[in-house]
C-alpha cells in the first residue's frame, strides 16, 4: 500500500475561530507557503539560520512559536494540516515578532518528497503524532519504515529526528520500529528543556499519562 494512501492524521472539522481566520488573511503572506510540487529553497528561506528544523504536525503552534523564540539562529519549517492551528501560530509570530519561522499547510507524506530536499534539514521535531491507539488503525501512525527511509533522506549526514509521545504502546512501536531499521541509532532520553510543555501536554499529565522522548541520529 502506497504511504500517501493512509492518512497519518485525524480529521478535526474546519471550525475556526475570528482571530484565527484573521491571522491566516493578514499573515499568509509573510509566513505562509502552500504545497508545491516544487523543491523550495531553504537557505533563501532562512538565509542568516546556523541549522533548520523540520517541525511536523505543529498543532496549535504552542511549542513552535516558544522554540522560536528560544533560537532565533534557527530557522523553522513548520508542517500542519489543520487551518485554526495555522492561524494560531501565524498570530504568536507576529506578536513575539519572530522572523525564522515559515509554515506549509498539507500533509507531511508529500511535502516531504516533492517541498523538502534531499539532506536539506538538521533535525525533524515530531511532537505527540496521533497515536492511534486501537489496532485495526495502527497502520496509520506516522511511524514506520517507509517514513524513515523518506526522512532519512531529507536530514543531513549527523542530523536527527526528536519524537515526543504520551501513549506509552505508541513509544514501545516506535523503538521497535527505529531498532529495525540502520539508518538511525538512539533511543529514549530525558525530556529537554529546551522543549516546553504545552497545554495539551500538561493535560495529558495531570490523567497520568507517562511522556517519553525520543531522539534519533541518522547513521
Amino acid at each position: 500500500m502506497e504511504q500517501d494512501s493512509v492518512r497519518t492524521y485525524r480529521l478535526r472539522g474546519s471550525r475556526i475561530t475570528g482571530p484565527q481566520q484573521s491571522a491566516l488573511d493578514k499573515y499568509w503572506g509573510l509566513y505562509g507557503m502552500e504545497y508545491s510540487e516544487d523543491p523550495i529553497d531553504i537557505p533563501g528561506l532562512f538565509p542568516a539560520a546556523k541549522n533548520v528544523i523540520l517541525e511536523i504536525g505543529f498543532g496549535m503552534g504552542e511549542a513552535t512559536a516558544l522554540i522560536g523564540r528560544d533560537f532565533p539562529e534557527t530557522g523553522f519549517v513548520a508542517v500542519e494540516v489543520h487551518k485554526p492551528g495555522i492561524g494560531k501560530l501565524m498570530a504568536r509570530i507576529e506578536e513575539l515578532e519572530l522572523k525564522n519561522i515559515r509554515i506549509i499547510e498539507g500533509d507531511a507524506h508529500p511535502i516531504l518528497k516533492t517541498m523538502i530536499p534531499n539532506k536539506s534539514v538538521d533535525g525533524i521535531h515530531l511532537f505527540f503524532p496521533d497515536p492511534w491507539p486501537k489496532k485495526r488503525h495502527n497502520k496509520r501512525r506516522i511511524v514506520n519504515q517507509e517514513f524513515l527511509k523518506l526522512v532519512h533522506s531529507k536530514i543531513k549526514d549527523g542530523g536527527f529526528i526528536h519524537i515526543a509521545t504520551d501513549w506509552v504502546p505508541y513509544a514501545e512501536w516506535i523503538q521497535e520500529v527505529f531498532e529495525a531499521s540502520p539508518l538511525f541509532t538512539g533511543g529514549v532520553v530525558e525530556r529537554p528543556e529546551w522543549r516546553p510543555v504545552t497545554r495539551f501536554e500538561g493535560q495529558g499529565i495531570t490523567k497520568d499519562h507517562q511522556v517519553n522522548d525520543l531522539r534519533y541520529t541518522k547513521i
